[in-house]
């Protein structure tokens, strides 16, 4: 499902541990063929970090969506072109090891009992909102 909402809002690049994951007939089923249309890059758990700090030295804001005491409210977070976004784990959301090498943290306001949303849900939404933002700035440069 992320492989699918990735694609259909113009993101640059989906980056999954392996890529062994597009022959699974879920993942096949869920992306109904975005995979062909949207570039996918393997880093493996062990080079993540590496990853991150590369994207970094890139220029790209490495953002967690996490609830901590300093997270943005996604309603409030502005975000910069260069944007790569870090999802967590279904269950545990991100590793601690990454959480330091987080730029920002940005969460998504909720008003249930529950809190806690489905990764794939949450990605859509900080995908959509990213979106929207870059749309509203390209108008403004019209």
């Amino acid at each position: 499902g992320l492989c699918r909402t990735s694609e259909i809002f113009g993101a640059s690049a989906l980056v999954v541990g392996s890529l062994h994951y597009i022959q699974d007939k879920q993942f096949q089923h869920l992306s109904v063929s975005a995979e062909q249309w949207l570039p996918l890059v393997e880093v493996k758990p062990s080079q993540l970090v590496d990853y991150l700090q590369e994207k970094k030295t890139e220029g790209y804001t490495i953002i967690g969506v996490e609830q901590t005491a300093k997270s943005f409210d996604l309603t409030e977070y502005c975000f910069p072109e260069k944007s790569l976004l870090l999802l967590g784990n279904e269950h545990e959301g991100i590793p601690a090891n990454l959480i330091h090498h987080l730029d920002v943290c940005v969460e998504i306001p909720q008003q249930g009992i529950i809190w806690s949303l489905n990764v794939h849900v949450s990605g859509a939404l900080l995908i959509w909102e990213y979106t929207r933002q870059q749309m509203i700035k390209q108008k403004h440069h019209q």
